[in-house]
């Protein structure tokens, strides 16, 4: 098991490895509060939740770290969007239209500000995960750009298992050249400088091929039960 320090300089080391122009978030679903504080202390400031009950309990006991980033990185359902919208400072995985109504409706009757929100897209066939596939994105951008509450800055995606490191590199590459051709269009709402790509065992492809946004767990918490028996110094 990991303790305090490990992950402190685990989370260090990976830190420095990458370019400033990208975001470490360290993905600490089903992490212990106390595994957040130390990767606190070597100097992250993003963390990545895939719950919002888990993210919410987290967050009050860290009430004391006032300038941690919350993003959320798992699927949101619908009937969760109001607890998400206060909770976090960037949602990831707007996956579909339902979702992004939901969101603009909210916001418009709270008055309250948006998180930066990304478009989670498949570009590979993958039954396992959510996501928009390319020709129903396309169709929907219109409908996107007309949702003047939702703050969407950009594209999200997860590979599917199995690919070869070219092959990783390749959706990696597509995911930033959509991006990079739909920036060019006249949008009112839409923007396109947020690319997140990219996990422990991949990141290093993803930052090559352009992420301005890494998700990283386990290389800095270890696997789940050691983050779990995190010991205290």
């Amino acid at each position: 098991m990991l303790s305090a320090a490990e992950i402190r300089d685990r989370a260090s080391h990976l830190k420095s490895t990458l370019p400033p122009q990208v975001r470490l978030i360290a993905v600490s679903k089903f992490m212990p509060a106390a595994a957040i504080r130390a990767a606190y202390e070597a100097g992250i400031r993003d963390f990545g939740e895939s719950r919002v009950q888990e993210a919410a309990s987290k967050r009050a006991e860290l009430a004391d770290l006032t300038d941690i980033t919350w993003h959320l990185i798992g699927h949101l359902q619908t009937n969760k969007v109001r607890q998400a919208l206060q909770l976090f400072d960037w949602i990831h995985t707007v996956d579909r239209w339902k979702l992004a109504e939901r969101i603009d409706t909210l916001l418009k009757e709270t008055g309250a500000a948006s998180p930066r929100c990304l478009l989670q897209v498949k570009l590979r066939p993958d039954p396992q995960k959510y996501g928009w596939e390319k020709s129903e994105l396309e169709a929907a951008l219109p409908h996107l750009d007309a949702l003047s509450h939702l703050c969407c800055c950009g594209l999200m995606t997860i590979l599917p298992l199995g690919l070869a490191p070219s092959e990783q590199l390749q959706v990696f590459q597509e995911l930033r050249a959509w991006g990079e051709e739909l920036s060019t269009k006249p949008w009112q709402q839409l923007q396109w400088q947020e690319y997140s790509m990219g996990m422990t065992q991949d990141y290093p492809l993803a930052v090559q091929a352009g992420a301005t946004m890494v998700r990283i767990g386990t290389a800095i918490f270890g696997d789940r039960q050691s983050a779990l028996a995190i010991r205290q110094e």
